[in-house]
């Protein structure tokens, strides 16, 4: 078996019989071999890893070339202690040396705007938060891509919007600033190494032409509970599949873990949303 094709077979269990052989590409198998990772090393990380990741971050699309994005790299361990206790204490933010936290970011834009006397009320509107976010996403994913490449592991942590003030409190953000999610970045753990986790066949996220939804659940998911039930009690984790997991995350308010008013904390950050 290929390369490709065991990376295929780890992605979509025994979906990836559905798929015909895949454009061979060492970039596309480096994708294909994307894997979270919650167990580190707290080695320091190589000399200019820091400036390599951000160079590739500033590499994504941005739109409109606004660059309506920033990041804050967090690598003392005093203020890595303080933001896992903040994201629910997951312990890789304090093992790995180093966090990312991608902050959507107009703030920059209302500067030059101030300094030239010009108006920027487009800020204001719902599109450029929404825009902001977007740019802080593609340019993190680009530092998860090349931080595989160097041969670290990464964890994104959306839960720094779990207690959004504190955060902003605790990176001394100004107003037109929100931090969006972090990303710990580190040395794997070899003795506690992560997986590929299965996802969905691309049946449910390809559409051809337009939306065509299937006409049933089954037909939908096909085996892909019992794949995902499968890794997780690989991972020795609670078996729960995928419809269930969903379910009990989206429950209600509560699931969202404070989240449920993070319009309210957005706003308070600067950001009308019009």
């Amino acid at each position: 078996m290929s390369q490709s094709s065991s990376l295929l077979q780890a992605r979509y269990g025994v979906h990836a019989n559905d798929l015909p052989p895949l454009l061979d590409h060492p970039v596309i198998e480096q994708i294909l071999s994307h894997r979270t990772v919650r167990q580190f090393r707290s080695d320091p990380l190589p000399s200019n890893t820091l400036e390599t990741l951000i160079a590739a971050a500033q590499s994504a699309p941005s739109s409109s070339n606004l660059q309506l994005w920033s990041v804050v790299a967090v690598q003392s361990q005093d203020k890595r202690d303080q933001l896992a206790t903040l994201a629910g204490n997951q312990a890789h933010i304090r093992q790995a040396p180093l966090l990312l936290a991608f902050l959507a970011d107009v703030s920059r834009a209302q500067r030059i705007a101030r300094h030239q006397q010009r108006r920027v009320e487009a800020l204001s509107y719902l599109d450029s938060f929404l825009t902001a976010t977007v740019d802080a996403a593609l340019a993190a994913q680009n530092v998860v891509t090349a931080a595989e490449a160097l041969g670290l592991g990464t964890v994104y942590i959306g839960a720094l919007r779990n207690r959004p003030a504190e955060v902003a409190e605790l990176l001394e953000t100004p107003e037109g600033v929100f931090t969006v999610f972090g990303l710990v970045i580190g040395h794997p753990d070899p003795a506690q190494p992560a997986a590929v986790k299965p996802r969905l066949p691309q049946a449910s996220v390809l559409h051809h032409e337009r939306y065509q939804a299937p006409v049933d659940l089954p037909s939908e998911l096909g085996q892909y509970d019992a794949v995902l039930g499968a890794f997780q009690a690989s991972q020795g984790q609670a078996v729960l599949g995928w419809t269930e997991a969903v379910l009990d995350r989206l429950r209600d308010a509560g699931s969202l873990n404070g989240r449920d008013r993070l319009s309210e904390a957005v706003q308070a950050a600067g950001f009308e949303l019009r």
